[in-house]
């Protein structure tokens, strides 16, 4: 009997170790898409993929981690304790749905407990057309010098800035100026880059080779770091103006949310993943959503990237000092929160919503 601690990890090669041997448990193939630069440790890092069910069906669900590297930590519980449910996967089969488990879409940002890719890119900002101008975000623009100061922890006067701007814009407001993307600053946070990252083009490789032949696409992105602790919120991902597609995910998910209204916990952003779909499956009806557990107060969040930001963007500070140790260890606390309890609900809602997903391929 396996417990729930068996199921998530503190490393990446723990995390990618444990994916593959479920993987191999589930007798299921993994194809590799293997990044350019090593881990932490030395270690080879890929974007790893096993899918349960026939490449001819018609009806595919998409589970995948990472997008955001260190939130990896809690989608890849869920999708190993996935992978280690044979009553799902046999759930699934009776369905007539097969299941694409994608993990690490950024394994760099996941071996080095970064949210960005080698890149510094944002993945979850950086589908967007490249070749048209790039999107402006005059918010973030202003408030920059305050979010990534020289030095670290920041000057008293600087944070007096950063409070006085939280009250006059209000929390919404200043969390969409600042998480909703931009791409004048590449030492900056939440920044979708000026060229596509490796992992949207490994993330297209994968999509071509196992997502243009289904009629009927779902996709669960899980992610971490937002909304109140241990709870799931889902988060339509796509267009919140698409009647069709926002019926389809509240009858599936019930407790939708969605950016297009202002009822989630997350900021309107540019450059959304779920664009590639429409380019690369456009034969197929999609619904997906955003999974995002929560772990600790927005502020403390934003609080723990400034301080991976300024850790970055000073590579001569070494790594094994107590304060880079801490800034990494603080960054790791914001989006994984190490006890029982939260990782239990994590696994239970993330099945929950898995499960709903194929019933909805199943009724529709």
């Amino acid at each position: 009997m396996m417990s729930e601690s068996d199921f998530f990890s503190r490393s990446y090669p723990e995390a990618r170790t444990k994916f593959l041997a479920a993987a191999e448990a589930a007798e299921l193939d993994v194809h590799s898409e293997i990044h350019p630069l090593l881990g932490r440790d030395g270690e080879t890092l890929a974007l790893d993929v096993t899918r349960s069910g026939p490449m001819e069906a018609e009806k595919l669900l998409i589970v995948s981690s990472g997008c955001h590297g260190v939130e990896g930590y809690a989608g890849a519980g869920v999708q190993i304790a996935l992978l280690r449910d044979p009553d799902f996967l046999a759930e699934a089969r009776r369905a007539g749905v097969a299941v694409l488990f994608l993990h690490a879409l950024n394994p760099w940002g996941m071996s080095w407990w970064r949210r960005v890719t080698h890149e510094n890119i944002d993945l979850n900002r950086n589908f967007i057309d490249f070749h048209q101008p790039l999107p402006q975000n005059p918010g973030y623009d202003a408030l920059h010098p305050l979010l990534v100061p020289a030095t670290w922890p920041p000057p008293a006067e600087n944070e007096a800035k950063l409070q006085a701007e939280l009250a006059r814009q209000g929390m919404a407001a200043l969390q969409q100026a600042i998480s909703g993307g931009q791409y004048s600053e590449p030492e900056g946070l939440f920044f979708g880059g000026h060229a596509p990252s490796w992992s949207q083009q490994a993330l297209r490789h994968v999509l071509r080779d196992h997502a243009t032949r289904c009629a009927k696409l779902a996709w669960i992105d899980l992610h971490s770091g937002l909304g109140p602790t241990g709870v799931a919120e889902p988060i339509l991902a796509g267009d919140g103006r698409d009647a069709a597609l926002l019926q389809r995910a509240q009858a599936w998910w019930p407790a939708l949310k969605s950016t297009h209204d202002h009822s989630s916990s997350s900021a309107a952003i540019s450059g959304s993943m779920w664009n590639v779909v429409a380019q690369e499956c456009p034969q197929a009806e999609y619904t997906g959503i955003v999974l995002e557990f929560g772990t600790v107060p927005l502020l403390h969040v934003l609080q723990a990237l400034r301080a991976d930001q300024w850790l970055e963007n000073h590579p001569e500070k070494p790594l094994r000092t107590p304060q880079a140790e801490g800034i990494r260890e603080g960054l790791f606390g914001a989006f994984f929160i190490n006890v029982p309890s939260w990782k239990e609900a994590l696994l239970r809602q993330g099945r929950e919503a898995t499960q709903a997903a194929v019933q909805g391929l199943l009724a529709h």
